[in-house]
């Protein structure tokens, strides 16, 4: 249950003025939720806390560094997207809402801020007869380990090099980047069809089921400041090109903390009892191991994007809707979005590793809107580190 102060303890805990607190909600430290009475507001205590912890703090630079890189205040700024009250906007667009029925292409074209029919144009890229053979080459390697290795090979910088200032190739070359991921994940050669109607042809899905897959893709686009985000702001404040951005995104989304959970949820998956799962779990938690796929520390009361695919999975999948039960009643914690994508692949029956695909594909998208903003501030990032070995 959330705990909530009033406006005056929550002051006194933060030790400021009331108007101070005030100018907290302006800035976006706090939210004041309403109350029975509308000349009252009050604020969640935990949230209260946490920003006293980090008032207290102060300006100890290694104190500072740690709260920042653990999900912490945010270190930049960044129109792209806003996770608040435990739902997710794109642009101040619902991103649950656009996972309903909008296309993958109008939901990039609106993080990337460029015309849909500029970013996505008639003709695929190029040279599918290469594609075909280096498809054929990591044919069975499973997509964690050969997603990066394909892009590099089947995509050039020039298009979205930084010195590329034909704004009309470069919308083109976001669309056909994405394009390419699309045909390594989906194992075809690119296609100038919708990407709706690619992925459900290539993978012979009905329409329910090519529906999820656009809906997955959809809710994996951007979640602000990850790992493999920031690397691609990094990769991209260097100047480097759009691809290159890709690259280093994939590179980070490959880690078992990152987008590589998918892989450690297959595996455990696999060892659990279909009949009673509880069995297993229990046992993993008695060892002192986490579940993999549970919790999220930007949604304590339940990731909102697993929520929105699982609700249309679980009714049709006793095992995943068996395994998500017993985690949930074991540790309080719900699905997050790689358990989402992993009961999504074995839902469909989709090949092995497409969880990760799907996750990357998605995120693609993001990498490209956070590559373009970053362009625009023209700024290098390059913190420094607080140094904590043996003094000269």
């Amino acid at each position: 249950m959330t705990l909530y102060l009033s406006a005056t303890d929550a002051a006194r805990r933060l030790g400021v003025s009331r108007q101070t607190l005030y100018a907290y909600v302006s800035r976006g430290l706090l939210r004041a939720h309403e109350t029975d009475d509308p000349r009252q507001r009050r604020y969640e205590t935990g949230v209260v806390e946490r920003l006293a912890a980090e008032r207290r703090r102060g300006r100890r630079p290694k104190e500072v560094a740690k709260a920042a890189l653990d999900w912490g205040l945010p270190v930049m700024e960044s129109a792209i997207t806003l996770i608040q009250d435990g739902r997710l906007y794109y642009r101040g667009h619902d991103a649950l809402t656009l996972a309903r029925d909008a296309a993958v292409e109008d939901v990039a074209a609106l993080l990337w801020a460029l015309p849909v029919e500029a970013a996505f144009g008639p003709s695929p890229p190029r040279h599918p007869n290469v594609m075909t053979s280096l498809l054929r080459h990591y044919a069975g390697t499973p997509r964690e380990e050969a997603l990066l290795p394909l892009f590099a090979a089947a995509t050039s910088d020039d298009a979205t090099a930084f010195w590329q200032q034909d704004r009309v190739r470069l919308a083109h070359g976001c669309g056909d980047l994405v394009r390419v991921m699309m045909s390594l994940v989906v194992n075809t050669p690119p296609a100038a069809a919708p990407m709706r109607q690619w992925i459900g042809e290539a993978w012979k899905l009905d329409d329910a089921g090519t529906d999820l897959v656009r809906m997955a893709i959809i809710l994996c686009a951007d979640h602000e400041l990850n790992a493999s985000s920031f690397t691609a702001r990094c990769v991209a404040s260097t100047g480097a090109s759009l691809r290159a951005v890709i690259l280093g995104g994939l590179a980070a989304l490959s880690g078992p903390r990152h987008g590589g959970m998918t892989a450690r949820i297959e595996a455990f998956w696999d060892a659990l009892d279909a009949d009673d799962p509880a069995i297993q779990l229990r046992r993993r938690l008695a060892a002192g191991d986490e579940l993999p796929g549970f919790g999220h520390p930007l949604y304590p009361d339940g990731d909102a994007r697993a929520e929105a695919l699982l609700a249309r999975i679980l009714p049709r999948f006793p095992q995943a809707r068996a395994f998500a039960t017993a985690a949930e009643e074991l540790t309080g914690r719900k699905p997050n979005i790689d358990f989402a994508l992993v009961a999504l692949r074995r839902f469909l029956n989709l090949p092995e590793s497409s969880a990760f695909g799907l996750f990357a594909l998605g995120r693609s998208i993001g990498w490209i809107a956070h590559a373009l903003e970053q362009r625009q501030t023209g700024q290098l990032i390059r913190p420094r580190a607080v140094y904590v070995g043996p003094a000269p």
